[in-house]
C-alpha cells in the first residue's frame, strides 16, 4: 500500500489539491459566462495576461509568482477594459473585439517571451510553463491563493445567485427592475480574471478557457435549473481536473493541462451524446418519433378523407389509392400500418384498408386541427384559400388540444373550411 502511494508526496498533494478547487471554480465562473454566451471572453483575458507575466519579469526580474500573477492580473484587466472600449466606442461587435484584444496582446506576449528566452539566463526564467502549464511548480503558496479565491467565488455565488441569474438570462430586464447589473456585471468580470490568473500556472494561457467552458457546457446538457447546473458544472470541474492532475503525476511526460482539458472533454461528449433531454441520442429518437407520428397520422387522415369523398365514414379505402397520394414506398406504408393496427386504429383486409371508432376518432381530429388552421389562415390573416395548405399540414400535426379549441371558438365553431369542406367535430367522429 504505502508502494502504491509512494508518489502522492506533499508537492503532488498540493497540485491535486490546487486541481480540485481550480476546476470547481473555474466551472463556477464559467457556467456564467456560458449563458451570457461570453465564452471566448475567459480565452481573450488568458491570451492578454501573457504580455503582464513577461513585463513584470522584464521589470523586477524576479521570478516569484506573485509577482508574475500580478503583473497577469493588470494586464487582463487592461484586456477587459480594452474590450469594453472597443465595444462601446465603436461599431465592432463583442465577439470581433475579444478577438482583436485576444491576437494582440498574445502576439506582443510572444514577442517578450521571445526576447525574455534570448536575454542572459533568460531560457531558466520558466515563464514557458505559463503556456501549457505546469503543476508541479505550484507552491502552498499558490494553493492558498487559489483556496482563496474559491471561497470568495463561491460566496458571491451563493450571496448574490439571483442578480447573477438575472445577469446571465436578461440583463435588460434586471435593469429595468433597477437590479444593479453594471456592478454585478464588473463583479463577474473581475471574477473570470481572477480564476484565469491563478490557473495559469496550472493549466497555461492556451488551455485556461477549457477549464472554464467545457464542464459548464457539460452540466448544461443534464439539467435546465441554474443552481443545479452549477453544481454538476463545479463537480465535474474539479473530478476531472484531481483525475487529470493525479495522471500527470503518475505518468512520466504527461502535461497537467492536457490531461484536464481531456478528461473534462470525454465528459462533455459523454454529456453531448447520451443525456436525456438535449443529448444527440435523445435528440435523434425524438425526430424518429415525431416523424413516425407524423406518418401515421397522415395515413389515417388520408383514409378518413378517401371515405368522407366516398359518403361512408365506415367504408374501407382500397391500399392502391393510399399508395398513389404520396410519395412514399409500399415498405415504409406497410410498416405505418403495422404500427396503427396494433394500436388498435386499423384494420387490415388484404387490399383495402378500414378505420376502427377508435381510428376514426383519431382521424377525425388530425382533419379537424387541418381544417380549422386553414380557416384561421384566410380569415385573421386575409390569406387565400390556394396558400395555406401546406402549412396546414405541418401545423396538424403540432397543434395541442387546448389551441385548437382556442381557434374554434375564437372563429365561432365554423361547420366548414375556406374550400367549404366539413369540419369534423367530437360528436360527428
Amino acid at each position: 500500500m504505502v508502494t502504491e502511494l509512494s508518489w502522492l508526496t506533499p508537492s503532488v498533494a498540493v497540485a491535486l489539491a490546487a486541481a480540485g478547487l481550480l476546476g470547481a471554480t473555474g466551472a463556477l465562473v464559467g457556467s456564467f459566462t456560458l449563458l451570457r454566451r461570453e465564452s471566448l471572453l475567459g480565452d481573450a483575458l488568458a491570451h492578454a495576461s501573457l504580455p503582464g507575466i513577461c513585463i513584470a519579469y522584464l521589470l523586477t526580474g524576479s521570478r516569484a509568482p506573485l509577482v508574475l500573477l500580478a503583473g497577469a492580473m493588470l494586464a487582463a484587466l487592461v484586456g477587459a477594459g480594452v474590450i469594453v472600449a472597443i465595444r462601446r466606442g465603436s461599431r465592432i461587435k463583442e465577439d470581433a473585439a475579444i478577438g482583436i484584444v485576444l491576437s494582440v496582446f498574445f502576439g506582443l506576449g510572444i514577442v517578450l517571451l521571445t526576447r525574455i528566452q534570448r536575454m542572459e539566463l533568460g531560457d531558466k526564467a520558466g515563464l514557458d510553463r505559463f503556456l501549457f502549464g505546469q503543476a508541479a511548480s505550484l507552491s502552498r503558496g499558490d494553493l492558498a491563493l487559489i483556496a482563496i479565491v474559491f471561497a470568495v467565488v463561491l460566496g458571491a455565488t451563493l450571496a448574490f445567485f439571483p442578480l447573477l441569474r438575472a445577469l446571465a438570462f436578461d440583463r435588460d430586464f434586471g435593469r429595468s427592475l433597477g437590479l444593479p447589473m453594471a456592478v454585478v456585471e464588473a463583479g463577474l468580470t473581475l471574477a473570470l480574471v481572477a480564476v484565469v490568473v491563478v490557473g495559469l500556472q496550472m493549466v497555461g494561457v492556451i488551455l485556461i478557457i477549457a477549464t472554464l467552458v467545457t464542464p459548464a457546457a457539460a452540466a448544461r446538457q443534464w439539467t435546465d435549473s441554474l443552481g443545479v447546473m452549477l453544481a454538476l458544472a463545479a463537480g465535474i470541474g474539479s473530478v476531472s481536473a484531481l483525475i487529470g492532475a493525479a495522471i500527470s503525476a503518475r505518468a512520466a511526460g504527461v502535461p497537467t493541462g492536457p490531461a484536464i482539458v481531456l478528461l473534462s472533454s470525454g465528459v462533455l461528449i459523454v454529456s453531448l451524446l447520451f443525456a436525456p433531454r438535449r443529448g444527440l441520442l435523445a435528440a435523434r429518437q425524438r425526430r424518429r418519433r415525431a416523424a413516425r407520428t407524423i406518418r401515421e397520422e397522415n395515413l389515417l387522415k388520408d383514409i378518413y378523407r378517401a371515405t368522407e369523398d366516398a359518403g361512408d365514414l365506415a367504408g374501407s379505402v382500397p391500399l392502391a389509392l393510399l399508395l398513389g397520394l404520396r410519395r412514399v414506398s409500399p415498405r415504409r406504408l406497410r410498416r405505418t400500418m403495422g404500427l396503427l393496427r396494433r394500436g388498435g386504429l386499423l384494420r387490415d383486409e388484404g387490399d383495402t384498408l378500414r378505420l376502427t371508432d377508435a381510428g376514426r376518432r383519431a382521424a377525425a381530429g388530425v382533419v379537424r386541427r387541418h381544417r380549422l388552421w386553414e380557416l384561421y389562415l384566410t380569415r385573421r390573416l386575409e390569406l387565400a384559400p390556394d396558400h395555406v395548405h401546406r402549412d396546414a399540414e405541418a401545423m396538424e400535426h403540432v397543434l395541442s388540444e387546448q389551441t385548437v379549441e382556442r381557434i374554434d371558438d375564437l372563429l365561432g365553431r365554423p361547420a366548414t373550411d375556406p374550400h367549404g369542406r366539413n369540419i369534423p367535430r367530437d360528436e360527428e367522429a
